[in-house]
């Protein structure tokens, strides 16, 4: 499939040419020289403190040093019989292709859980790296306590 080349056989790619610094073209050599403007702020390290929620609130998470979003999704806490573990159940609704109605579709999440969310809360999850073999999700908040 592929092998090794030896020290000694030819390539196929021709030689890139080395260029000098008297060769080198305008362009290159205006933009070594360019700096950033004198009053523009350094970036910062700190990250500002934590948002709070005004409702209950409890911190929200902030992904550092990430772009864009992760994927949120609201469910009702299932089973807490793990340690630190909860399965959160999505409910969604998806029109039929055929019938062109309204059904009902489940999916179950492994959350991790350090709130200490039980059976019947409304949880808010969010998506993070693997944590274990099923568990790629994380509780951020309890949006709603069971009713008991």
């Amino acid at each position: 499939m592929f092998r090794r080349k030896k020290k000694d056989e030819p390539t196929d790619a021709p030689a890139a040419p080395e260029v000098s610094a008297e060769a080198a073209p305008a362009s290159e050599t205006a933009s070594a020289e360019w700096s950033a403007p004198v009053d523009a702020a350094p970036p910062t390290t700190e990250a500002a403190a934590a948002p709070t929620d005004s409702a209950n609130g409890s911190k929200v998470a902030v992904a550092k040093g990430r772009s864009g979003n992760r994927v949120q999704k609201v469910g009702t806490v299932s089973s807490d019989k793990m340690q630190k573990t909860v399965v959160v159940r999505v409910d969604r609704q998806v029109r039929h292709p055929k019938y062109r109605r309204y059904v009902r579709r489940t999916s179950k999440f492994m959350a991790h859980d350090d709130l200490g969310a039980t059976i019947g809360d409304r949880v808010r999850i969010i998506e993070t790296r693997p944590l274990s073999a099923k568990k790629r999700w994380r509780v951020v908040e309890i949006v709603q306590k069971a009713a008991k």
